[in-house]
């Protein structure tokens, strides 16, 4: 077990992508096992400045989170996702798996292709089952890259309204507020300028 301890943490020392337990298996001698060998490298890990994480059904080397100061930069702020494209992910990620017409439901305004095309094109969503009925509409799903950029194990770890509601990062526009309907006045078109919520989910 520790030769395969090894192997684990070789593997995700080295990879740019949190890695699931089948896919290290694949890579290891007939009979290892991953998903014990990754179990005892969490345990030996512990309290370490580097922890081995779990990002939906993956493995992940990560820093410490109480020492992520230390790995801080300053670099310039190119890019916010507007308004729109912040509720729409936070529809998703409370909602999910969850189709573009509940989305529209939801928020009370249509939504634009482009909003959802950047959210694919930042891989924070991605395409779920179809529901199975009639039309059998296409269902959005945040990924593993949205969890691990947020700190995530699962999308259950997402912080509650309230939590929201008191870091400031979530007024109280019935629109925005996830598992609430919205009963916007006008249409925002969805390609509305920046609003004050655009950082809570920062690309």
């Amino acid at each position: 077990m520790a030769e395969q301890e090894r192997m684990v943490e070789a593997m995700l020392f080295a990879s740019a992508e949190p890695l699931t337990a089948r896919a290290m298996a694949d890579r290891m001698p007939q009979g290892a096992d991953a998903a014990e060998a990754v179990q005892h490298l969490r345990r030996r890990y512990a309290g370490r400045g580097v922890q081995v994480v779990r990002v939906g059904e993956a493995w992940a080397i990560r820093t410490a989170p109480d020492l992520g100061f230390l790995m801080q930069t300053e670099v310039e702020e190119t890019r916010k996702l507007s308004r729109a494209a912040t509720e729409t992910l936070a529809i998703i990620a409370y909602h999910q798996p969850v189709t573009r017409a509940e989305i529209e439901e939801i928020r009370g305004v249509s939504l634009s292709r482009g909003t959802i095309d950047q959210l694919l094109d930042l891989d924070w969503i991605r395409f779920g089952r179809r529901r199975a009925t009639p039309g059998r509409p296409v269902t959005f799903v945040v990924t593993e890259a949205f969890l691990d950029h947020f700190g995530l194990e699962s999308a259950r770890d997402l912080p509650g309204l309230s939590e929201l509601r008191a870091a400031g990062l979530l007024d109280s526009r019935p629109g925005v507020a996830p598992g609430q309907g919205a009963e916007a006045a006008e249409d925002e078109g969805d390609e509305d300028a920046e609003g004050d919520q655009s950082d809570l989910f920062e690309g």
